[in-house]
């Protein structure tokens, strides 16, 4: 229930509205007053209905309040369906529930506690008596009649159509009464012949029963038999599994082994130790790049360390040709490596160098380099007395390396007196030749 109060100056406002439509109400003058007798009738149980009687539709005549207020017995269920009617529209509220309306009634203050009290008593006995929340307008309680009117209908037919099937019930039982009776001797005879029959069953069944402990001792007799045959048959198969896993095993070995020795007879020492490439403009040893230019000065301890490598390969190709070098001696030493006159030991010739103004004017390193290229030379002609057909991609003499395939031009293999392009080929073609050496002495001492 809905009210609103307000006293503003000494005058007070009171305003129901509907619990439906919340539409403001104006209260019947009558409902002023409730004394203690209508209280009691208000609250009082309703009478009790007449006795149901089977095919009366007495129930279903009923008001709804009725049946949902009819007294029942202690442990019986209520079988009435009760719906909650909601508003059309539900407008928030404000405050505790009570809504401001505009136009208001103005109620002098000394009547208003009594005459509030009593509707409040008044709607809230309503409201406890049916599921209906009161005060209602005349057009809600309309609406809500013409539901129940419809309601009432809906289970009139219902109550119809459960009487009619029900009686369509009780004359197919009637008549099925007879044929049961019939269906009941013939199963009394068919149990009676069942009966026999379990009889010589059962005296199967014993015969059957002692046949059968017979060939349970028997088949035990042949299970303790083939239990000790498995576990002798396990014992052999365990034996012959270890046997293979061992057979197996040693194939491996050597399959490993016989992998490992092909794998070695085709590996080339000269090839996996020295991998001769190019990047870009140099010509690399190992990753070493031998060689500078302006655009990319290469750190003299690379180019140190490149020239150790290749001092390492042509001596390490001319000892597995038996070949001794005339006028210069090879001594790799890392990057420190060095040529020694033959005909001045005392004489060194450093295939290193450091760089600077001083370097320039440094001869030493290009009598270095002119007889690594002399020693390469050597090499190239103690080949050709072994293979006719061998053939150096670029010739070599007196310190310079000629370009056969291109513009035919010589490049010096001198630092001075020459650019660091030129001589950056000219390294690059030694590289190459050398190459090719050590690609021969690959394919001619393989097998040996």
């Amino acid at each position: 229930m809905a009210a609103k109060q307000e006293i503003f100056k000494g005058t007070t406002y009171v305003q129901f509205v509907c619990q439906r439509c919340y539409r403001p109400l104006k209260i019947d003058p009558n409902l002023s007053s409730l004394d203690s007798d209508t209280l009691a009738e208000l609250t009082a149980p309703l009478s009790p209905l007449p006795s149901k009687k089977e095919g009366s539709d007495n129930e279903a005549l009923l008001p709804q309040d009725q049946i949902i207020n009819e007294p029942q017995e202690e442990g019986s269920e209520d079988m009435v369906i009760r719906r909650e009617i909601l508003p059309e529209r539900m407008q928030s509220v404000e405050g505790n529930g009570f809504t401001l309306i505009g136009d208001t009634q103005v109620i002098q203050s000394d009547s208003l506690s009594h005459k509030l009290k009593v509707a409040t008593k008044l709607f809230d006995v309503m409201s406890e008596q049916s599921d209906i929340d009161h005060p209602l307008c005349e057009e809600c309680t309309d609406t809500l009649l013409d539901q129940l009117d419809k309601q009432l209908k809906t289970t009139e037919e219902e109550f119809s159509s459960y009487k009619e099937f029900l009686h369509k019930l009780n004359e197919q039982q009637l008549a099925g009464d007879e044929s049961l009776s019939k269906e009941l001797e013939e199963l009394q005879k068919e149990e009676a012949d069942l009966i026999a029959q379990l009889e010589k069953v059962e005296e199967e069944r014993k015969k059957v029963s002692e046949a059968l402990e017979n060939e349970k001792q028997t088949s035990r007799k042949l299970d303790d038999a083939e239990k000790a045959f498995y576990i002798e048959y396990c014992e052999y198969q365990r034996e012959l599994l270890e046997f293979e896993d061992e057979q197996q095993s040693v194939e491996n070995q050597m399959r490993y082994a016989q992998a490992q020795l092909d794998k070695l007879r085709k590996t080339n020492v000269f090839n996996s130790t020295f991998h001769i490439w190019h990047k870009g403009h140099f010509g690399t040893i190992n990753n070493f790049r031998l060689g500078r230019l302006p655009s990319v000065p290469v750190e003299w301890s690379e180019i140190n360390a490149a020239w150790g490598q290749t001092v390492l390969l042509l001596h390490s190709l001319a000892r597995k040709m038996n070949l001794t070098f005339e006028r210069y001696r090879l001594v790799p030493f890392g990057n420190h490596s060095y040529l020694e006159s033959l005909s001045d030991k005392s004489r060194e010739l450093p295939l290193y160098g450091s760089g600077g103004f001083r370097f320039l004017w440094d001869t030493k390193f290009d009598q270095a380099m002119v007889a690594f290229l002399d020693c390469l030379q050597q090499f190239k002609e103690a080949v050709e007395k072994v293979d006719k057909r061998f053939c150096l991609p670029y010739r070599m003499e007196k310190g310079k390396i000629y370009d056969s395939s291109g513009s035919g031009g010589a490049f010096s293999i001198k630092i001075q007196f020459n650019s660091e392009e030129q001589w950056t080929k000219a390294l690059k073609f030694m590289l190459t030749n050398l190459k090719w050496g050590l690609a021969w002495v690959s394919s001619q001492f393989t097998d040996k």
